[in-house]
């Protein structure tokens, strides 16, 4: 009985128009497994978890579960009443009801009536998946990986036999990362077999037991752990060999102008209510340069001050040498500055809104929303960033929420492009995206430097900031302690600055 297959899903078939999402995709998982499900955004990975928890039906495919042959699955309640359970990136529970209150909702009310007996059941689940909460104790109060871990509970508490866990990470530091790690253990020990989506590769190789991998739609191949190094799998996720990614800087030249020594936005003593301390800052034409440090040490509440996002405090503001004032974005948008925001859900796409309508916004808030564009000048410039940037759509009309999350990263970018900007800040531009699209929007960000435009780069993966930018302003405690650049520009030098603050 040990580890043995406890599902299988074979030539499962999903069909959109225009699209064919999954061509003949087979994927097996067996009990006490963790299983990686690994490629770029848009290979197919979220159709399938959608297809095996009822959210879409498949067009063809068989999908057997432990032991039982041709199970149908026509909704999440099917799902969850065969023992598959969900837990999402955003989490969707109630923050104003206590932990047991969440673990239990949904249950009929039978599971809300005896209140003590609730509390005690949801203690025992606690303590034997060793989280540390209280049943009692109200759920926004928790941190957001301890909330993670009771969404968790809560799917496993329900008999999950099949626990599917899609980018639970994205929002965790090292620590809360490592905890998660320690409960998704457990429940391996206990016998659950669990799916892991996500873009962290250090991750998948430090918890995972296999790896499937898709690519267009179509799978690439199921591989153990230990027989696929990590170039192997970046290649087989992108369908291309890459030795090494960090060559991208060398294939760009870097800008050449005569006015390269110009710069195009300086601050002084700048601060802002979101509690960031005085920072003096600078950026040349055609520069990358980007802030570093650990999470929560102020880079996102830096560049939010600089684009009038936060409420600034104190400090003088300089472009091109000429003393500005920015209170708010659109201030920093009529003075040629564009910020694509790390919060691309809350702050960057209308879900409801086509990608078309997406694109056109920051231009048409510059134009005056009294002055329209035309039908045809609105899609003539959603079509040039459509192919310019490569954005996977079936129509500039496809409303934006249906695009996987790479592409919509792309269609705010194409957003801020078509505004030319003379300064161009980017804050988690590729955070949750796959490697393939990563590549190209480091790729972007240089050609348009040589180009160039000024570009703040912000990444929470040290590597990335290397291979893009020149030059790094390191924070602590929301600080700047360092600035770094040249022979400097190492991940050893970048960690002892955050530690040392030298």
């Amino acid at each position: 009985m040990e580890n043995r297959v406890i599902l299988e899903m074979r030539n499962i078939v999903k069909t959109f128009p225009g699209v064919r999402a999954l061509q003949n995709v087979d994927f097996t998982l067996r009990s006490g497994e963790i299983h990686a499900l690994m490629g770029e955004n848009g290979a197919g990975k979220s159709t399938l978890i959608k297809v095996l928890t009822g959210v879409y039906s498949k067009d063809a495919g068989v999908i057997n579960l432990d032991g039982k042959p041709d199970v149908k699955i026509h909704s999440p309640q099917d799902a969850q009443n065969l023992g598959i359970s969900t837990v999402y990136q955003e989490i969707t529970l109630c923050p104003n009801l206590t932990v047991a209150e969440n673990m239990y909702i949904g249950r009929g009310k039978k599971a809300l009536t005896n209140w003590r007996k609730m509390n005690a059941d949801a203690d025992k689940i606690l303590k034997k998946l060793d989280i540390p909460a209280r049943a009692t104790q109200q759920l926004a109060n928790c941190s957001i990986a301890v909330q993670q871990m009771v969404a968790i509970a809560r799917a496993v508490d329900m008999d999950c036999k099949v626990l599917i866990l899609d980018e639970p990470t994205s929002s965790l530091d090292e620590q809360e990362v490592e905890k998660l790690f320690g409960l998704m253990r457990d429940l391996k020990a206990l016998g659950v077999g669990i799916i892991f989506v996500t873009h962290f590769l250090d991750q998948v190789y430090e918890v995972c037991d296999k790896i499937t991998v898709l690519r267009d739609g179509q799978l690439v191949g199921e591989y153990e752990i230990k027989d696929l190094p990590r170039v192997q799998l970046v290649a087989k996720m992108l369908g291309k060999e890459m030795d090494d990614l960090s060559d991208i800087k060398g294939e760009q030249g870097l800008y050449s102008g005569d006015d390269e020594d110009y710069k195009v936005f300086e601050a002084e003593k700048l601060c802002s209510n979101a509690g960031i301390k005085p920072f003096d800052f600078y950026i040349k034409k055609g520069e990358v340069n980007g802030f570093t440090g650990l999470l929560g040490s102020g880079r996102s509440e830096c560049v939010r001050a600089i684009f009038g996002a936060d409420r600034v405090t104190g400090g003088k503001v300089k472009m091109n040498g000429v003393p500005v004032k920015i209170r708010c974005p659109l201030d920093a948008m009529k003075r040629g500055i564009a910020y694509l925001p790390e919060d691309r859900k809350n702050d960057g796409i209308i879900g409801d809104l086509s990608v078309k309508e997406n694109i056109i916004l920051a231009l048409q808030v510059m134009k005056g929303f009294f002055k329209p564009f035309t039908k045809a000048q609105a899609s003539a410039f959603a079509d040039e960033y459509i192919k310019k940037l490569n954005i996977k759509t079936a129509s500039a009309d496809t409303p934006i929420k249906s695009l996987s999350g790479g592409n919509q990263q792309k269609v705010i970018l194409a957003r801020w492009l078509l505004m030319h900007p003379e300064y161009l800040i980017l804050d988690e531009p590729t955070r949750g995206i796959d490697v393939g699209t990563k590549v190209d929007i480091q790729k972007l960000v240089l050609e348009l430097a040589s180009g160039g435009m000024s570009v703040t780069f912000i990444s929470s993966e040290t590597d990335e900031m290397l291979r893009t930018c020149s030059r790094l302003i390191v924070m602590r405690d929301r600080k700047v302690v360092g600035e770094l650049s040249g022979e400097d520009l190492t991940q050893g030098k970048i960690m002892s600055t955050i530690a040392g603050g030298e």
